[in-house]
Formats: structure tokens, sequence, C-alpha cells
């Protein structure tokens, strides 16, 4: 079996220059992830998605994207349709939680149906960190809910709706981010909270998700596992997340080239894939860091493969879904409740 490269890497624009075509074809990656400087059209993204898949050589890639809803989304008018925040699922569940699900696996379904055209077989949701009081809006209203039990209950009907969909999810960020008092995207955040608080309520989402095919880790600090390193470099934090929470799915880094790690992408490579992450993500499309990441990624390893292929192993056809029909019942739904009405 020709080996692959331990990460995902992103480009830099609408198709693939010439020295990403021969990154790609050199190192063969894991996966490509989409921006929205990466999409104009759905003709152009699926041409996109295939001269990436072309590249490396296989169909057998993953192809991520963040359409989250709300204000984190690569994908919007006039092409596709803006989904709902995940808070909003949240706000309607205070009114009715079998409602809020059924909603939020209907919203999942109708993201895979605007990716699964263009190529892309990988949404990074859900969002199944737990906000808390004082933290970082980075998270805010990506988040269901500050109830851990109903965090758990939308993810778990959001990954049903992604893969009815065609789609995998990945849950994120893993162990937590919902304490976070500053944006990792600019520095590294530092979580003092005690380990019984933690089990509580920041890992007991992902505990109860633990069977997802894929996750991304936090680039946070947790001071009660490990003083020093973030969860993605810390091989504490990482065996957690293996032996406590119980996750045994791919595990990729949240984006190397964020400001919250230390050193250059060689040192965050590398000390990622020490503490024991899968598969290492950079995000910006910077030639210069693919090219290192790709340099110090090294081959995914033999357990990696087989969480790989277990992930791939889940995608099947989407199950029928009648999209203009789904989009009016979630709308007219939210509306409702936005202005107090019963569901």
């Amino acid at each position: 079996m020709t080996e692959r490269l331990a990460a995902i890497l992103g480009c830099a624009g609408e198709e693939l220059t010439e020295p990403e075509q021969v990154l790609f074809r050199e190192t063969r990656p894991v996966g490509l992830i989409l921006f929205s400087r990466n999409c104009r059209s759905p003709e152009q993204v699926r041409r996109l998605t295939d001269s990436w898949r072309e590249a490396v050589g296989t169909d057998d890639g993953l192809v991520l994207i963040d359409q989250e809803g709300g204000r984190v989304r690569r994908l919007g008018p006039p092409h596709w349709r803006p989904p709902p925040a995940a808070a909003e699922f949240g706000r309607l569940a205070a009114g009715d939680s079998g409602l809020a699900a059924e909603l939020a696996r209907l919203n999942a379904q109708l993201i895979a149906a605007d990716l699964r055209p263009l190529g892309v077989n990988v949404d990074c949701i859900p969002v199944l960190d737990v906000p808390a009081p004082g933290a970082h809006d980075v998270i805010g209203d990506r988040a269901f809910a500050a109830d851990p039990d109903l965090v758990a209950a939308l993810g778990h009907a959001t990954c049903d709706g992604l893969e009815a969909g065609g789609v995998l999810p990945v849950i994120k960020h893993i162990p937590g981010h919902g304490r976070a008092e500053i944006d990792s995207h600019e520095a590294l955040p530092i979580v003092t909270a005690d380990r019984e608080d933690l089990d509580r309520l920041d890992f007991a989402p992902f505990r109860s998700l633990s069977d997802a095919p894929l996750a991304m880790t936090a680039h946070v600090v947790f001071t009660t596992l490990d003083r020093n390193r973030p969860a993605t470099t810390s091989p504490d934090v990482i065996g957690l997340i293996r032996d406590d929470i119980g996750f045994g799915g791919l595990l990729m880094t949240d984006d190397l080239s964020m400001n919250a790690l230390p050193g250059d992408m060689r040192d965050r490579t590398l000390a990622a894939r020490a503490a024991g992450c899968d598969v290492a993500l950079h995000c910006n499309g910077d030639a210069d860091e693919m090219a290192s990441v790709a340099e110090h990624a090294g081959p995914l390893d033999k357990a990696g493969r087989q969480r790989l292929d277990a992930a791939l192993g889940r995608l099947s056809e989407p199950e029928f879904l009648h999209v203009p029909a789904a989009v009016s019942r979630i709308d007219e739904a939210l509306d409702r409740a936005e202005r107090g009405g019963p569901s």
C-alpha cells in the first residue's frame, strides 16, 4: 500500500498552482481543506477537488471544509444556503428538545447536500465545546449550549445528519475550548479548572461522542493535565483523549498556523505528531509553510491508516432529502422560537 502523508493541507486559491500540484503528487497528503478563498461556484469547487484527487492519485482521501453555520461558514449566497448558528438549535431546545435535535439533524443533512456534489466529504462540525462564563467569544454561538448533556444530544443529531447525507463529521475542539479566555488564533489560552469540573462539563460531550470518525484538537493548555503544553502537542492530553474520553477515530490537530502554538512550522508539526496526533492540519495555503509541514509530518502510520479506513468506510449514499421542505421547516421553527411562539 502506498504511503500517505500524515497531513491535511490547504491551497492558495480557486485552482491548484503548479507547485501545489507537485507537492500533492509527491507527498500524497491525507486530505485537503477548503476556505472561502477557494470557493467561488459549485462548478469551480468541484474542479478543484477533482484536481486534488487527481494529483494525489486516489479517491481515498478527505476533503474538508468548515461549514458550521452562522458566522463560521466558507460557502454562502448566491450559490449556497447560509446555515443557522449552532446556538439557535440550543435556544430552540429550551422549548422543545426533541424538535431541536430533529432539526439539528435535518440542518446537517442540508449542509451535506451542499457539500457532497462539490467533492467535499468532511465537514468540521459539530463544535462540542461547552462555553463558560467569561470565556472569549471565539466559540460563542458556535456552541450549542452551556449544558453538556444538550451539547451531546445536538452533537449526536448533527453527526447523524451529516452521515445520512454522505459526509463525515469532525468533533471539535477536543477535549474542550469552551473555557478559553483568549482566542487561540491569536495566543495560547490557559485553563486552570480542576479535573472534576473538566470531566463534568468540558469532556462530557466528547466522551458521549467518542465513536465519531474524526476529531480536531484544541490549542489550549489544561494545567491540571500538562502545565506547559497545549492539548495538541501534549502526550498527556492526547493520552487522555484516547484512554479516558475513549476517542478511537482519526485525530487531527487544529490549524498549525494559529498563533497559540510556539515555534516554527517544523517544531509544531513534529511536536503534534510526537504527542500522538494522527494528522497535522495546516490551513492558510502558504507554500513555504506547507512544504515544511510536508517535510516533517511523516507518513500515516498503521494505526492512523486503520482509523482513516474506518472513517472512509462510514461514507455512504445519502438518504433522500426534499431540500425546499427541509429549509422551510427549519426556518419556520427557528423564526417561531425567536418570536417566543410555540414550536
